[in-house]
């Protein structure tokens, strides 16, 4: 009996952006628009994370670029 797949309407289907296929790795070719194939967005970059504490709140601001 083969699984049936969850459909997603934020999940893609094509494109350049890496989604999870069913034996664990990444590929575009596994984007089928399913909730288990979410896609991950871009994996490449530099991240820079700032944190900022201002009368004890303590504030983390996180980009990938």
């Amino acid at each position: 009996m083969a699984k049936s797949k969850t459909p997603s309407y934020s999940s893609p289907k094509g494109g350049r952006r890496g989604c999870l296929c069913e034996n664990g790795k990444y590929s575009t070719k596994c984007c089928d628009g399913s909730l288990q194939a979410q896609g991950i967005g871009m994996i490449t970059g530099t991240e820079s994370v700032t944190v900022t504490i201002s009368s004890g709140v303590t504030t983390i601001v996180r980009q990938n670029g």
